[in-house]
Parts: structure tokens; C-alpha cells; sequence
């Protein structure tokens, strides 16, 4: 049986004349809309990118969920030690900028940190006790104390940092550099995404929007791998069905597609049979990425306790090395539990527990590969916390509320400057004092360094061309080497 000719022969006039005027109208006004595809070149990515010569080939985004406390980890204001339980001014910190979590607090006491610091490496770069490991290697990063977002809630924020826009629906980073540059690795995804969740607490949401592909072309939005059964669902084959088998009944849904896709002109068809191929190519690519037990026990060791464990910070952490030289474009960890609204210090070192020593293993690890040189790792959340005390205050206890005025991200590897710090905030570190870093020049500058020119790497949709920054943003040039 022909399953073709007998779609064809079972068409009437009346869903002949449908089919064609839909087609019509969707190929009019794809025309209007400018939605056409333009010309890939053989990775899959944009013709003419990059656009200048990239510092490195790829990103390995290590996101924070929660907000870190920049307080109690990298921004050390030792001489507010002496304001210990001081009303902050409201003309420091004025009430429009509090949450309502905090806003009806009669006291702001100043919550100076209970965690020791110590200068490192050989810029004697602060940083606090629990961060022992990331210590080690604190000559590969640069420590960006100055930046600043508008969102002050965890979701718009968090969306803006992995969109560029406070408003769900936008294309991820992954997903705009995924279509930009496509793939070095017809076997993997370009670009993967992972959570895990912290020790102290489960902490806020992760919608897989933060790593959807938006408006783009569904195929460049980032795979999801679990940290729990299959990594990823319907992967393997049914019980009975052969490899053999799969095959063939791909290529008759494809035969299906084709014809469809020639009669509507519709790009989600597309992204469907590439999507379906992808995911064949990866039922024999992902079995041996994710066995991680065949790394070294040393390797291992190095990464912590938790590195065989699916699911786990440190197992992601080294997955992540093992996709970056597979080829894996974009690698975007999501890890949360750094909403620490009460008992600060002590939560704080509890995620350290859980990040810092594979955090400092991955860069270790990257660097005795010779890829840090063309790999770029980004540390830090959606926002920071407040100086002031939310609940009550004590010498050892104290609750921070969201802060989006300063905070604290770090970058180390292809073409960053190890072994500083850049900006400062205020005395009270409220606000940024110097060389303010915004979200969008932090985007700014990941694309650059991968040879992307921010503002000329846009998608006409709705009317209007759109890009990861929006109509803002520019490269930090100051930490590039």
C-alpha cells in the first residue's frame, strides 16, 4: 500500500481548495513578516557568522538560582562591622527598592557577614572561607562585583538574564546562539540544559522556557537532560522494537512530513523531521556521554563525592566537560537553593558544600585539557541580596532579602582576564560605585566572545526584528584580554 497515493486519491475538491488557500495565505504572509529562513551554512548556523574571529567555541553557563548573597561571598565590607545592628539610611536604601516580604519591617538593621574572608591568588582577590576550592583557581577568574538588573522578583529576573527580556516568550541565549552558529557535532544537541537542587532547600522554579527557543525555530531551543531515569524521554527503544525498525519507520514519517511541508510551507514540519533525525543520532551518542563512570577514579575524586550521582551538581558540572568536548555548543547548569531569606551564613555554606569543589574541578579540569583557552565559564544568579536583616538579627543568624542594585558574577576562561576584579559598589554595597556591568552587557559580551556580534544577530517577528539584547547592552571590554 502507498500511503501517499492514497492521501492524494482521498482528497476532495472541497479540502483541495482549503489546503491551497491556507498555504497561500501562510506563504503571504510569512512573505509580509519577513519570516523566511535565511541561508545556513554546513554547521546549521547563520551564513556570515561568526562574525569576526571568536575567542572560543563554546559557553558553559554555571547558573545560580536564588540570588547569591554577593555579601557573604565576594563583596568583603569588613568595616561594617562596627555598624553591627545599625538602622541602614533610608537614603541609602529607600523604600521603593524593598520587597514586600521586607517592606513592612519596622527595622532595616545593618546584617554585616559572620563569614571570614581571605585574599587568594596573586591579585589577593577576597573571597569568603566556604569557597575553599574555587580559591584554588581564582587566578583563571574575573570577579565582576558591579552588576545590576532592573528585576527585583526571581522569575522576571531570572528570565531576563537567560532571555534578555523581563517577559516570558523570548528566545534563550542558548537557543540565539544555537541559531546563530549551529553545530560542531551532528550527534549531540547544540545546546544542552541541566538542573540540580541545592542542599538547604529546594529553591525557586525553572520553567524550561529559560532555555526554550521562544519565536526562533523550535529546533534551536535547548534539550533538556534529566537528572533522574532516562535523561532524556522516549530515547531508548521500546522493549521489541530494533534499531533497524525505528529506522525504517523514520523514514516513512518523514516521506509524510516532506509532503506536508511541501504542500504548507510550514517551518515547524521542518524542526519536527530534524528533531526526529537528532533524536536517532542520539540514541547512540548519549549512552556513552553520560557514563561517567568510565572517567578515572582521580577524575572523579576531583569533582567530589556526588560526581557519579545523576543529577547532582558535580555530576552536571563534569557532564558538562565531557558535552563541551563533544562539541556541545551552549551548556547552560541551572543549580538552585541560594534563596536564602533567613539564616543567610549558614545556607550559604551549605550550597558551597555542594558547588565549590566541582565548580573549581571543572576549570581545573579544563585547563589541564588545554580547553579553557577556547571555552567560556559564567558564575552567578539573577540577583544579590540586601545589607539589611530580614527577621530577626543575631551575630550568627541573619535572613537577606532580593537585591537587584549590585551583585556579583565571575568569568573565567577564552579570552577573559584571570586574576582581578572589576567595579565595586557603595560602602554598603547597595549600590554600584564603579564601572557599572548590566545583564545585557553581560550578554553582550558572551556573544562576543564567541564571535557574534550582538546587535547584527537579529529575527524578524510580529513586524519588528528582536535580538538578545534587546536595544541595549555593550561589550566589557575592560576584562578582555
Amino acid at each position: 500500500m502507498n500511503t501517499l497515493r492514497e492521501i492524494r486519491e482521498h482528497q476532495t475538491r472541497r479540502v483541495f481548495l482549503e489546503r491551497s488557500t491556507l498555504g497561500l495565505g501562510t506563504i503571504a504572509l510569512g512573505s509580509l513578516l519577513g519570516a523566511r529562513e535565511k541561508p545556513r551554512n554546513v554547521l546549521g548556523g547563520l551564513t556570515g557568522l561568526p562574525h569576526f574571529t571568536p575567542k572560543v567555541k563554546r559557553v558553559i553557563y554555571l547558573f545560580q538560582s536564588g540570588g547569591p548573597s554577593q555579601m557573604d561571598l565576594f563583596d568583603y565590607k569588613p568595616h561594617l562591622n562596627s555598624q553591627f545592628g545599625e538602622e541602614v539610611p533610608e537614603s541609602i536604601y529607600p523604600a521603593e527598592r524593598k520587597t514586600t516580604m521586607t517592606s513592612g519591617q519596622k527595622s532595616f538593621p545593618c546584617a554585616p557577614s559572620s563569614l571570614k574572608f581571605a585574599r587568594h591568588g596573586q591579585a589577593g582577590i577576597w573571597l569568603s572561607e566556604p569557597q575553599k576550592h574555587v580559591a584554588t583557581v581564582i587566578d583563571d577568574i574575573c570577579v565582576i562585583k558591579s552588576m545590576y538588573t532592573e528585576a527585583i522578583n526571581h522569575d522576571p529576573a531570572a528570565t531576563l538574564f537567560q532571555t534578555g527580556s523581563v517577559n516570558p516568550g523570548r528566545p534563550s541565549m542558548g537557543a540565539w546562539i544555537s541559531y546563530g552558529l549551529g553545530s560542531e557535532n551532528a550527534n549531540l544537541p547544540a545546546f544542552v540544559a541541566m538542573t540540580s537542587n541545592g542542599r538547604a532547600k529546594a529553591g525557586q522554579p525553572l520553567y524550561d522556557r529559560l532555555w526554550g527557543a521562544g519565536f526562533l525555530p523550535g529546533r534551536f531551543q535547548g534539550v533538556k537532560f534529566r537528572g533522574q531515569g532516562d535523561p532524556i524521554l522516549d530515547l531508548y527503544n521500546p522493549a521489541g522494537v530494533t534499531r533497524a525498525q525505528r529506522r525504517r519507520m523514520l523514514d516513512s514519517l518523514n516521506e509524510l512530513n516532506d509532503e506536508q511541508a511541501g504542500r504548507f510551507n510550514d517551518p515547524a514540519i521542518a524542526t519536527r523531521i530534524a528533531q526526529y533525525e537528532l533524536a536517532f543520532r542520539m540514541q547512540m551518542s548519549v549512552p556513552e556521554l553520560i557514563d561517567v563512570k568510565s572517567e578515572p577514579k582521580g577524575m572523579l575524586e576531583m569533582y567530589g563525592p556526588d560526581a557519579a550521582v545523576p543529577g547532582r551538581y558535580a555530576y552536571n558540572c563534569l557532564l558538562a566537560r565531557r558535552l563541551a568536548e563533544r562539541g556541545v555548543r551552549f551548556i547552560q547548569l541551572y543549580h538552585r537553593g541560594w534563596d536564602a531569606h533567613g539564616n543567610a551564613p549558614k545556607q550559604v555554606g551549605v550550597q558551597c558544600r555542594g558547588t565549590d569543589q566541582p565548580t573549581a574541578a571543572l576549570l581545573r579540569d579544563l585547563k589541564q585539557r588545554g580547553m579553557l583557552d577556547d571555552t567560556l565559564v559564567v558564575w552567578g544568579g539573577e540577583f544579590g541580596r540586601t545589607i539589611y536583616c530580614q527577621g530577626k538579627l543575631t551575630r550568627q543568624n541573619y535572613g537577606r532579602d532580593h537585591h537587584p542594585n549590585c551583585f556579583t558574577y565571575w568569568m573565567a576562561g577564552g579570552g577573559v582576564r584571570g586574576g582581578m576584579t572589576y567595579g565595586e559598589t557603595d560602602d554598603y554595597s547597595v549600590n554600584v560605585a564603579e564601572n557599572p556591568v548590566h545583564v545585557h552587557d553581560l550578554q553582550a559580551t558572551i556573544m562576543n566572545q564567541l564571535g557574534i556580534d550582538h546587535e547584527r544577530l537579529t529575527y524578524r517577528y510580529q513586524g519588528r526584528d528582536f535580538r538578545l539584547t534587546d536595544v541595549h547592552g555593550k561589550v566589557v571590554k575592560d576584562i578582555l584580554a
